[in-house]
């Protein structure tokens, strides 16, 4: 399911909120699936609970999830039309990192063809 990697730069509640965000884009995960449990994804991950609750919570703030009090927390719809302003951010996000690759010295030929893959990519991970 999700996959933790100790050594990352990314915390664990970031890890357990992208790996959520992976399932649900890939299809594996979808409206109205029930999530685990904080108590039984924190026995899984061998995770403090706090940890999956701060991520669960702001993957309902993302509108990722929503909750049911007393059943837990569901996969959401996928939105109708996109939030333009969240987009917005996430391509200014691109537009630094493109920057930084130029500087690494990678040519525009291996920016473009890397996002294409990005871009086209369905169903597997990396």
């Amino acid at each position: 399911m999700i996959q933790l990697d100790l050594k990352s730069r990314k915390s664990i509640y970031e890890q357990i909120m992208d790996g959520f965000k992976e399932l649900i884009s890939r299809g594996v995960l979808h409206a109205g699936d029930k999530l685990p449990s904080v108590r039984e994804l924190s026995r899984t991950l061998t995770v403090n609970p706090n940890t999956i609750q701060k991520a669960y919570r702001q993957l309902e703030a993302d509108r990722y999830i929503y909750t049911v009090s007393g059943l837990g927390c569901f996969v959401a719809e996928k939105p109708e039309a996109p939030d333009l302003s969240k987009a917005a951010a996430i391509y200014e996000s691109i537009e630094d990192s493109v920057r930084q690759l130029r500087y690494l010295g990678v040519t525009e030929e291996e920016i473009r063809s890397r996002l294409e893959d990005i871009a086209c990519r369905k169903g597997e991970k990396g």
